[in-house]
């Protein structure tokens, strides 16, 4: 068994670490803080020229066979939109955010079932004739 005195030495030193930790905690809840109120990084528009570029030059090497299917599938992805869209026009009330949320749940649906229709005539071409 250890000796009371070792066991208040032991204590007071693990009051000291936790003294220390949540000075650093309380360090880094600040730099967390101001990172978030700052503005925003300089290059950002940069990097968005760079992944517009970069975007362009990919779909515009897609081959006129692959357009159909990519064009589809990038136009069902859209369900993921309509999550978000749902969230935003669901509150109680009128708003202007209500309102775009209605206008994107419209856009996102048509792009769904357009994407859906593509694909089903997509398919149609590669049936065998009967």
């Amino acid at each position: 068994m250890a000796d009371p005195a070792s066991l208040v030495e032991r204590a007071g030193e693990l009051a000291g670490n936790a003294d220390t930790l949540a000075h650093n905690l309380t360090l880094f809840a600040r730099q967390l803080t101001t990172a978030q109120t700052a503005p925003a990084v300089a290059e950002t528009p940069f990097v968005f020229e760079l992944t517009v570029f970069v975007g362009y030059y990919v779909v515009w090497r897609v081959t006129p066979a692959l357009h159909s299917p990519l064009m589809s599938v990038t136009n069902a992805i859209s369900s993921v939109i309509i999550v978000g869209a749902l969230i935003a026009a669901g509150p109680l009330g009128v708003s202007l955010a209500k309102v775009m949320g209605f206008v994107a749940v419209t856009l996102a649906a048509v792009n769904i079932f357009g994407g859906f229709i593509v694909t089903q005539r997509m398919l149609q071409m590669f049936q065998r004739k009967r």
